[in-house]
């Protein structure tokens, strides 16, 4: 068994499989709004109000569950000029610190979303506590990949690898 064939590669081709969906509805929303508004003289709303909805999904999606740690945008100036044992406990700290974050804002957020239910979109009807509760996977998603982070560098020997950053 390669590793590409675990349940963690197939989960994360499907979550990929979810933003390719989601890039294609926005595809496909783009041009049924171009159509009808300049062929048919007939603009839409919905279209854009779709598009924008699964922007956000995608964004969000992606960033849980397809963006992996050494494709995440870093300042790594300071990270790459200390050696192995400092760039450990620097990857401990940040790592401590977005999960102090993250988890002290979940149950604010978690509030927010269900308060969101009695707001729904202008075209589509889609309430606000379903259409956001993106962000509330989002979160805990992020949390749970920050302590496997840590888990992953409490396990490697502290002399060990050059960079403790680790993938999915």
């Amino acid at each position: 068994m390669t590793p590409d064939s675990g349940i963690g590669a197939r989960l994360a081709r499907r979550a990929e499989d979810v933003i390719a969906l989601l890039l294609g509805l926005m595809f496909v929303a783009f041009i049924v709004q171009i159509v009808f508004r300049y062929f048919f003289n007939l603009p839409i709303g919905w279209t854009s109000e779709l598009s924008v909805v699964a922007w956000l999904w995608l964004v969000l999606w992606g960033a849980a569950f397809v963006l992996r740690d050494d494709e995440e945008i870093r300042l790594d100036l300071l990270y790459s000029a200390v050696g192995p044992r400092m760039r450990r406990a620097m990857t401990l700290a940040f790592a401590t610190a977005i999960i102090a974050l993250y988890a002290g804002s979940l149950p604010a957020s978690l509030a927010y979303v269900r308060f969101m239910k009695v707001e729904s979109t202008s075209y589509l009807k889609i309430r606000f506590d379903i259409l956001y509760s993106i962000y509330v996977i989002f979160v805990v998603a992020v949390i749970v990949r920050h302590a496997w982070m840590i888990w992953t560098v409490l396990r490697k020997p502290a002399s060990g690898a050059d960079e403790p950053a680790v993938d999915r």
